[in-house]
């Protein structure tokens, strides 16, 4: 069906939000504005929906929401005797009229529904399916983007995002079902619903056994509380405010003052219109405070707090950033060092991390015997590596896992990254090194000094819209037809084609296999230990670049970063 007959559908059928309605009026005439709202489907990817909010099949909006939750319905009947979903949202402009608008359609479809009364972080929607032992989990979340942005994502029966082929299962059911119709989303009153008992609210004593466990993967919090820590904290007017506050207060920490124009849930983001822990503009206000309150440490969690930035003091009282590699290599770092003197480690340690996190993490590991594994890129990975040692009966042999972009996790009691256990491991942290008269400056420089001047960087390429999908197609075809022989005056000495799965040596032309999942990323292997990455966003429309390089000192490692990334964009035609 062509855009304008969607279009023109649209008008006539989807009635239930005047909000809708009031857009498509908004656009009649414009073929453009018309076009780009149904000239596609929001695609379900592998792990869900994200998307513009708006009118369309190519936005997000109860239609499309019902329509996957159909979707998911179809799959947990026909794999689950007696099916139970959990239901988690964020902060976001629509977040809790999507989240009910999900449980409506699940209690239709005869499933039982348990669904928190209000926000959550997402780790908390991976602990209330693994506590109930739910079919499946769903949060309302576009994580870190911008305010027109909301997502769906779904997770399966271990508390982790859905696996590749349960993707494709619910992909295939969700294309079953049509938009408007006879047979289309069933749907109940959500009220009626809650009486009936088919959806429960998710009562405080499931949150206090989070917290009670998130708390249990703390190394040194005994000493927390004499440490005298004083903490910045913002939210970023997003979920994190209660529970993070709630596991400092618990380890002791009680100087925490929170930026109060982050404070309360805003899904407008008014003071950061990019609510995202890695970039300094989001963690302006925070820092703002900092000069007043003069802080040990600022902490930032995303909206739906799964990630967290920090930045500390120098010694002339500015506050320096910290990235998603140093903060999580430092965790690593602190973790294996003092659970080892404790004797608290597990035989066979296992730690984490993606393909485009930081390699310092390898000299750490083999330092303290850790068995590292690598991922490829999305914590879903990491939560599955979770999984394979709990059906062996090792779990407690996981120690942590992280990602470049500020996701960390301890401990398996969720499967996916939390920003509430990072926040308690990082003043934890704080606090340990304070007393033993070490910045978490200090700490990081002896961490370089030890293991070596790596410099990670990632930059990203906008390309929004029908065009920009195309565009970055074009990029990773031409990549893979015109592989480039050198990078910043570096020479490619390999390249790993993760779609292809293999590596191939460029001097002698011998190939090895990946043994990963097939994903559209490519990795080129430089002199020097340095290497360029790059893959297609999964949840935004930009394609992503990561520079790894190492140097005698920070500098020269990060000036050859800057000429490893000048001559990649150029290649890139950026």
């Amino acid at each position: 069906m062509e855009s304008i007959e969607l279009y023109n559908l649209w008008c006539e059928k989807a009635v239930d939000d005047p909000d809708l309605r009031s857009e498509l009026l908004s656009v009649s005439g414009d073929e453009d504005a018309i076009n780009d709202r149904f000239y596609r489907d929001l695609e379900f990817g592998t792990g869900g929906l994200r998307g513009v909010i708006g009118a369309g099949t190519y936005r997000l909006n109860v239609y499309t929401i019902r329509r996957a939750t159909q979707g998911l319905a179809d799959y947990v009947k026909e794999s689950f005797e007696k099916g139970s979903v959990a239901i988690a949202y964020d902060s976001r402009i629509k977040s809790d009229v999507f989240a009910k608008q999900a449980a409506s359609v699940l209690a239709a479809n005869g499933i039982k529904v348990y669904i928190y009364s209000e926000l959550m972080p997402t780790p908390m929607l991976s602990w209330a399916v693994r506590y109930f032992k739910c079919s499946a989990g769903i949060v309302v979340t576009a994580s870190h983007n911008p305010a027109k942005y909301n997502g769906y994502k779904v997770y399966g029966e271990d508390g982790c995002q859905i696996t590749l082929d349960v993707a494709n299962t619910v992909i295939g059911k969700i294309n079953n079902v049509p938009m408007f119709g006879e047979y289309s989303a069933k749907k109940t009153d959500f009220d009626e619903a809650v009486k009936s008992g088919m959806i429960e609210y998710i009562g405080q004593e499931v949150i206090d056994a989070y917290l009670d466990e998130v708390s249990k993967h703390g190394v040194h919090t005994e000493l927390v509380a004499s440490s005298g820590l004083k903490v910045v904290y913002t939210p970023l007017n997003g979920t994190g405010n209660k529970p993070v506050r709630a596991i400092l207060k618990k380890i002791g920490i009680s100087e925490v003052t929170v930026v109060p124009e982050q404070e309360n849930p805003d899904g407008n983001f008014p003071t950061c219109p990019f609510p995202n822990p890695e970039i300094k503009e989001a963690l302006a206000k925070g820092l703002e405070l900092c000069k007043t309150v003069k802080p040990d440490l600022l902490l930032a969690t995303d909206p739906d707090c799964d990630r967290v930035g920090i930045a500390v003091p120098d010694k002339d009282g500015n506050y320096v950033l910290f990235t998603g590699n140093e903060v999580g290599a430092l965790l690593l770092q602190y973790i294996c060092s003092e659970r080892t003197k404790l004797g608290t480690m597990p035989e066979k340690p296992v730690a984490v991390k993606t393909i485009v996190t930081t390699d310092i993490v390898r000299k750490i590991c083999e330092e303290y015997g850790v068995e590292l594994r690598e991922v490829l890129t999305g914590f879903k990975f990491i939560g599955e590596q979770i999984g394979f040692l709990e059906k062996d009966g090792e779990a407690d042999r996981y120690i942590f896992g992280f990602e470049e972009s500020y996701g960390y996790l301890a401990g398996s009691y969720v499967r996916d990254k939390d920003a509430v256990v990072a926040s308690m491991l990082i003043c934890e942290m704080a606090a340990f090194y304070r007393t033993n008269g070490i910045s978490l400056l200090e700490a990081r420089e002896n961490m370089y000094k030890k293991y070596g001047n790596y410099v990670h960087t990632q930059k990203s390429f906008q390309c929004e819209g029908a065009s920009g999908m195309e565009r970055m197609k074009e990029i990773m075809a031409d990549l893979r037809t015109n592989s480039p022989k050198e990078i910043g005056g570096l020479k490619v000495l390999s390249v790993a084609d993760y779609v292809a799965s293999e590596k191939t040596d460029l001097a002698t032309g011998e190939k090895a296999s990946i043994t990963l999942p097939k994903s559209d990323v490519l990795s080129f292997f430089l002199e020097n230990d340095a290497s360029v990455i790059i893959r297609p966003s999964g949840t935004e429309p930009k394609i992503k670049a990561y520079y790894t390089t190492i140097g005698a000192t920070r500098e020269e490692a990060s000036a050859l970063e800057e000429k490893l990334a000048d001559s990649f964009r150029q290649i890139l035609g950026f």
